[in-house]
């Protein structure tokens, strides 16, 4: 197991922090040349204006779906207002990424925003876009914050039905740093 581990790390973990194996690949930047976890180094890296963007898709019966209010797109539970609450509980869970996954740095968070909307008879499509200006993204500071948003709209009304499934959770877009990406770019 010893020579797996050691074989493997040379071959996948970045030694050098960039994300490069030492033959020129792309390797992980979370893992040292020994398999151990590290924090990536981001002191040389340039500071840019970075946003991404991540999105959930929550399914619902129709006894929850029933609770919004097409007018307003605010869905009146027993509990208060669920997409309110939905987007203070993603917004506070963007801002603590650092302390819930452990190798992510603390951020400046200079903007965060949620959506939610209906797609589907029973489907609501959450959005978190955040935004920073720093040496490093805020891709897991987004998908964070639209997890846990979709874990809100479950808790807030699970009293209705627990046959609800949260899936499809993703980086949409990013950009800043040494590469751009976007979902819609990779679809067509």
């Amino acid at each position: 197991i010893c020579w797996l581990q050691q074989s493997w790390s040379r071959r996948f973990c970045a030694g050098a922090h960039d994300g490069e194996t030492r033959d020129g690949t792309r390797g992980l930047t979370h893992v040292d040349e020994k398999g151990r976890p590290q924090m990536v180094e981001v002191g040389s890296k340039q500071v840019s204006q970075r946003v991404a963007t991540a999105s959930a898709l929550l399914w619902a019966p129709d006894e929850v779906m029933s609770l919004l209010d097409q007018s307003t797109g605010e869905m009146q539970g027993r509990k208060g207002p669920v997409i309110a609450t939905a987007i203070i509980a993603g917004t506070m869970a963007a801002k603590k990424t650092h302390e819930l996954i452990p190798l992510c740095h603390p951020l400046m968070i200079e903007g965060c925003s949620l959506e939610a909307e209906r797609v589907g008879k029973n489907e609501l499509k959450l959005w978190c876009t955040v935004r920073t200006s720093g040496k490093t993204g805020v891709e897991m500071e987004a998908l964070t914050g639209v997890s846990v948003a979709a874990l809100t709209v479950y808790d807030m009304c699970k009293a209705l039905s627990h046959d609800m499934v949260i899936k499809e959770t993703r980086l949409e877009r990013k950009t800043g740093g040494k590469s751009d990406f976007s979902r819609e770019q990779r679809e067509l």
